[in-house]
């Protein structure tokens, strides 16, 4: 699939979006209020709910952030693909 190059790049250029696809790597699912906590306890950042949406926004522009619902409950999924798909024709 061709991912959109610039939308990619544009996502990955924040560090809080790395920070948030560093906690999804690290889990295959996790609800927006798991990622919430995890951002605040564990990374000290003084963001909000609503920034993180906003933040989420632009990594689903990107194809590299899914989210699903789960009952009340929105839960996200790291989409590994479209780096996969960026770095094969650098890399291989």
């Amino acid at each position: 699939m061709n991912w959109d190059k610039d939308a990619i790049f544009k996502a990955l250029s924040d560090p809080t979006r790395r920070v948030i696809l560093d906690e999804l790597s690290e889990r295959d699912e996790l609800t927006l209020y798991d990622l919430t906590t995890r951002l605040i306890m564990k990374h000290n950042l003084t963001i909000t709910r609503q920034a993180i949406a906003k933040h989420l926004s632009a990594l689903e522009a990107a194809g590299l952030v899914m989210s699903k619902r789960n009952g009340k409950f929105r839960v996200l999924i790291f989409n590994r693909e479209p780096l996969k798909d960026l770095l094969k024709g650098w890399v291989e």
